[in-house]
């Protein structure tokens, strides 16, 4: 069995997750970022837990002040757990004091803006969050030799990531190599691996097990001594036409035109 091809789909909107208990403020922040985000609104911190089970969410935005489990322990909550401390978060206060915002970036808090707030500037922070989560996961699909640790945001992150990559690394010749494996390996669901994975690279579980396969045959190619039909098949190629063009696609260049270039 050939390894399949990769490569990132198309990217759809980002996901928002909206947490606030008033329900004027998640109206206007629903319709004001609805325009360029999917937006998903939660009127306390138990709800938003429930919507983060069943959906990819690229960012929260949460206020502080709420019934129950307020911001701060939400924010808490999301980035001591392994399964959402990617998720970057904004939070909403009305407090102004040194005191409030020192809590919310000790928490973990991403950003943190002060209500009343300006729409401009929220909608800023949320297009520069999200960009520079962008750039980087394009710097780790589109450069050969970029490590994977290079999306992480949190130490736990990182962790994941580098074991993850160890998992996929240490099965490469296996052709069956699959979701199911490494989701028994990590201990996870599958449902769970996939929404940790995408939400950190973009990719799909069988996209980074691919990619991972390209970016050490890269790392191979770069060793210098090896000849390209025995780095393909020690990452799982079976064809090497299918491995060259599959590299070409991921990289914008022939595995030999990669040699060269180094």
């Amino acid at each position: 069995m050939k390894p399949k091809e990769i490569f990132t789909e198309d990217v759809p909107k980002f996901t928002i997750l909206v947490v606030d208990d008033n329900e004027d403020i998640l109206e206007f922040l629903a319709d004001d970022l609805g325009e360029k985000y999917v937006v998903l609104t939660a009127i306390h911190a138990h709800a938003a837990l429930q919507q983060l089970e069943t959906h990819i969410v690229h960012l929260i935005i949460s206020d502080i002040m709420m019934p129950g489990m307020d911001g701060l322990e939400f924010c808490d909550y999301v980035k001591a757990h392994f399964e959402l401390s990617h998720i970057p978060i904004i939070l909403l206060t009305a407090r102004n004091t040194l005191q409030s915002k020192i809590e919310g970036l000790t928490a973990g808090a991403d950003a943190y803006i002060e209500k009343p707030f300006s729409p401009e500037h929220l909608n800023a922070q949320v297009a520069s969050l999200l960009s520079n989560r962008m750039k980087l996961k394009d710097y780790f699909a589109q450069s050969p030799l970029a490590h994977i640790r290079t999306m992480a945001h949190t130490k736990m992150d990182e962790q994941f990531l580098e074991k993850l990559q160890q998992l996929i690394e240490a099965d490469l010749p296996n052709t069956q190599l699959d979701v199911e494996f490494l989701a028994q390996q990590l201990n996870m669901s599958r449902p769970t691996l996939y929404r940790k994975i995408k939400s950190i690279s973009n990719l799909s579980p069988n996209e980074m097990i691919n990619l991972t396969r390209l970016k050490k045959a890269a790392a191979l190619i770069s060793e210098g001594h090896h000849r390209m039909n025995e780095v393909a098949e020690s990452v799982g190629y079976s064809s090497l036409t299918q491995f060259g063009r599959n590299f070409h696609k991921q990289f914008g260049m022939t595995p030999t035109e990669y040699a060269r270039k180094l």
